[in-house]
């Protein structure tokens, strides 16, 4: 006999249901928490059941909600399937025309949708992958903290000197642009600057601005019709502290990342133009890769398939799905702009889409796929990447 568990996530508690595959109720739904004492009663509900027998669970994937009770699962020789809630949806709306929709009706769904489904146990993730795909997520949701920092930023400078930012061609992260904002920031400093502050940003800085681009600068502070008074100026100090202590949480948490990255076993990095960041990024999406047989599977995974409708005579291909992980699809696309650079390969092949009539974005879609089947290909022979093999 196999038994068939269903359990439906959420923050506080989980609902559970179990039938075999008869499809007679076991167990009808009930709710355990999502603590240690939840977690044991239903331990001791999987326990009273022949454990001689197949105990096949499933649950929708839903973020970082069901991470402990998978742990726990794992912990306990348990396996278990992650579904796709798209997946889920479409089997209930296939099976009844009622919309009722609970917690406990959803653990019964989970629990047919599992009976219906081929069982693939989802493989035991390392502790490397687990923290690796942690960190970069952390570090996707700091970059854009930090961006935020910069346009805060940006919009003080708009008031208190609006040159300065052009000046230096419209970016603020550079070693020099930091550096005037950290020691003088305000353009009544940057108007008092003399030969002495040149030599001593000189002899701090390996690259600087020429002297003449100096004397431009302190010129500009001099004349910039921005407005400078006491509640700016603060506004400037509190945006330039907000923005480096973003920098440094993304630095720590890229070293930590750099760290677990060496520990794990892939060939992703081995493709010249990707870096450790978005290898790590890539591969902690993707891993464990024995639970896909295709490249056709990482690109639905990634989302990065296109969507297909056919019928009789008529067959069209639309936009890109994007049902799946939307940190994956962007690690992927933004991987693929400086792959042209360092590929001619694949940079021929943009061209060629681009000939075709394709949008940038669109031609860069099907780098970004090219590049999912070059992945899947190292990582299912266990080999590094060779560009004189391209073609």
């Amino acid at each position: 006999m196999t038994y068939f568990v269903g359990i439906d996530i959420a923050k506080r508690k989980h609902d559970c249901f179990i039938m075999d595959h008869h499809g007679e109720v076991i167990r009808d739904s009930f709710s355990f928490a999502n603590d240690r004492s939840g977690f044991t009663f239903l331990l001791e509900v999987l326990s009273q059941l022949e454990l001689a027998q197949a105990i096949r669970i499933g649950f929708e994937a839903t973020g970082h909600y069901g991470m402990n009770l998978k742990v726990f699962l794992e912990s306990h020789g348990f396996s278990f399937m992650e579904f796709n809630p798209m997946l889920v949806k479409r089997f209930s709306q296939a099976t009844t025309l009622r919309k009722t929709k609970t917690d406990k009706v959803d653990a019964k769904r989970l629990a047919g949708y599992t009976a219906s489904v081929e069982f693939k146990p989802y493989p035991n993730k390392s502790y490397h992958i687990k923290n690796l795909k942690s960190l970069t997520r952390s570090r996707d949701s700091l970059v854009k903290h930090r961006s935020l920092q910069l346009v805060t930023l940006t919009n003080v400078l708009d008031r208190i000197f609006p040159e300065f930012k052009p000046f230096f061609k419209n970016s603020l992260t550079s070693k020099t642009c930091m550096y005037f904002l950290d020691h003088y920031g305000t353009p009544s400093k940057m108007a008092r600057m003399n030969q002495e502050s040149y030599t001593k940003i000189s002899s701090q800085l390996r690259r600087t601005l020429s002297y003449a681009k100096f004397i431009e600068l302190k010129q500009l502070a001099k004349n910039t019709v921005g407005f400078e008074d006491s509640i700016l100026t603060l506004q400037l100090q509190l945006a330039l502290d907000a923005y480096h202590f973003a920098q440094t949480q993304v630095e720590t948490v890229e070293n930590c990342i750099t760290d677990e990255f060496l520990q794990v076993h892939t060939h992703i990095h081995s493709i010249k133009g990707i870096g450790i960041q978005s290898a790590a990024c890539i591969f902690a999406e993707y891993a464990p890769f024995e639970r896909f047989d295709s490249a056709d599977q990482l690109l639905a995974f990634a989302g990065l398939e296109p969507s297909r409708h056919q019928s009789g005579s008529v067959e069209t291909k639309g936009y890109m799905v994007k049902y799946g992980s939307p940190y994956l699809r962007q690690a992927l696309m933004n991987v693929a702009v400086s792959l042209l650079i360092h590929n001619p390969v694949l940079y021929d092949f943009y061209l060629k889409k681009r000939n075709e009539g394709k949008h940038h974005r669109v031609a860069l879609s099907h780098v970004a796929k090219r590049l999912v089947r070059i992945i899947f290909h190292l990582e299912k022979n266990n080999c590094n990447f060779d560009l004189s093999k391209m073609r």
